[in-house]
C-alpha cells in the first residue's frame, strides 16, 4: 500500500432524518439557532431536505434535515435517524482510487454532485466479499473540499 494521496480535513456535514422534517427544523433552526441555507429534493434518492448551517466561511458545517419523499421506498433517509456523516477530502478522486484499491466498498453512483453542489461519493455502511472495508454500520459521505476549505485547514 502506498502513502495515502489525500487528507480528511474535517466534518463537512451531518445528515439527520425523520418522517417529517418540521420537528427537526424546530429543534435545529428555531431552538438551536442554525441558519437556513437551502433545500434539496431528489426523487432518485428519496429525499426532501432542508440545509442549515453552523459557523461560517470555510469552516461552516452543514446539518441536513431530511425526510423521505415516500416513506415506503428506499433509501429510507429517516432510518437510522443519524443518516450519514460527511467528511471534507482534499482530493476526492485520489481518495476514491486509493480507497478502492485498499478494499473500500462504495455505494452505487460513483462520484457525483451532492446536495450542496460539491462532488461527493459514499462509503457503504458494510463491506462485502469483494470490498471488505465499509463504514462499520455508518454511511460516510466523502466531499470534495473547495479551495477555501483546503486553504483554511492548511493555515490552522
Amino acid at each position: 500500500m502506498t502513502d495515502r494521496p489525500f487528507r480528511i480535513l474535517g466534518i463537512q456535514q451531518i445528515a439527520i432524518g425523520g418522517l417529517d422534517k418540521a420537528p427537526l427544523r424546530k429543534l435545529w433552526v428555531d431552538t438551536l439557532g442554525l441558519t437556513p441555507k437551502g433545500t434539496f429534493r431528489s426523487e432518485s434518492e428519496n429525499v426532501d431536505e432542508d440545509i442549515v448551517t453552523a459557523g461560517h466561511g470555510a469552516l461552516e458545517v452543514e446539518v441536513d434535515l431530511m425526510q423521505p419523499i415516500d416513506p415506503e421506498k428506499k433509501p429510507r433517509v429517516n432510518d437510522p435517524a443519524l443518516n450519514h456523516v460527511g467528511l471534507w477530502v482534499d482530493d476526492l478522486a485520489a481518495a476514491v482510487e486509493w480507497l478502492t484499491a485498499a478494499g473500500m466498498r462504495f455505494t452505487p453512483g460513483g462520484i457525483r454532485k451532492g446536495a450542496a453542489g460539491f462532488d461527493v461519493c459514499f462509503v457503504h455502511p458494510k463491506g462485502n466479499e469483494a470490498a471488505p472495508i465499509g463504514g462499520e454500520g455508518v454511511l460516510i459521505e466523502l466531499v470534495q473540499a473547495p479551495p477555501e476549505v483546503i486553504e483554511a485547514h492548511a493555515a490552522s
